[in-house]
């Protein structure tokens, strides 16, 4: 072959392979395959995800990710993450899916995909009943603790006048023991962590002052994934009608699934 007849054939092979379909990895089909599948669940986030005294994982979300592993036929790798490094986990690919009381947001969005809602979740201004707080203004002066990269701090920030002390913790347990010791005046959280409080029984218990958003909890998953999109939320359609999820929201927050849900 000449010099001539190479460059033709070569140019005809790069514009035959620049117009060739791009292969894309399935999610849902690498996870089938594999036989595994790697769900982060929150460490420190009762009753979503905890360590229980068999220093095993327990709690609201580690059994949705049992439930969806047993319905995908697969093995269920637990991964435990916090607030802050949940969704860096999931671009990175250590995780297929998070499930950890996770909020959807139009930030969210951008980066991830959400799967329909599979369990209730409120954000509040929580504070004790002597502090008169009905509003967000009336957080000016006061220090405020809330957990560093969950939706509330999201929120929060958005809301909080000039003059509000907005104290960051890395975990919730940081933001419960702020609260107990007394650093903070009120704090930013969810209905479960307020609950969490008040079940220890604390000389000043945390009430609702305030909504600020109602967030229900998504599985996220990453972006242009449709195969496995469609499947979680079979999955969770499935499990609604046939009343486990419900199961596990009785057994966990004791209470059934709102309507909304």
């Amino acid at each position: 072959m000449n010099r001539r007849h190479f460059l033709i054939a070569a140019a005809t092979a790069a514009a035959i392979f620049a117009h060739a379909p791009t292969v894309k990895a399935d999610a849902l089909a690498d996870i089938t395959k594999r036989g595994t599948i790697n769900i982060a669940v929150p460490q420190d986030f009762p009753p979503f995800g905890s360590v229980g005294t068999d220093m095993k994982p327990v709690g609201y979300d580690v059994d949705m990710a049992a439930l969806i592993a047993s319905k995908l036929g697969v093995k269920l790798e637990l991964v435990p993450v916090t607030s802050a490094n949940r969704i860096p986990y999931l671009q990175t690919n250590k995780v297929d899916l998070v499930i950890s009381s996770l909020g959807k947001n139009p930030d969210r969005e951008k980066v991830i995909d959400f799967s329909t809602a599979y369990a209730p979740f409120f954000n509040g201004v929580f504070a004790p009943a002597d502090l008169a707080v009905a509003k967000a203004e009336d957080l000016k002066g006061l220090t405020v603790g809330v957990t560093r990269g969950a939706v509330e701090d999201l929120e929060l920030t958005k809301i909080a006048p000039e003059g509000t002390d907005i104290k960051r913790y890395e975990d919730n347990n940081g933001t419960i023991s702020a609260f107990l010791s007394g650093q903070v005046k009120a704090i930013a959280t969810g209905n479960v962590v307020a609950a969490a409080i008040i079940a220890r029984k604390p000389p000043k218990r945390p009430e609702i002052k305030f909504l600020i958003k109602n967030s229900p909890c998504f599985v996220g998953l990453n972006k242009n994934e449709p195969a496995l999109l469609e499947k979680l939320n079979a999955i969770i359609a499935d499990a609604k009608k046939s009343g486990e999820l419900n199961a596990i929201a009785q057994k966990w927050l004791g209470s059934d699934l709102p309507a909304d849900i």
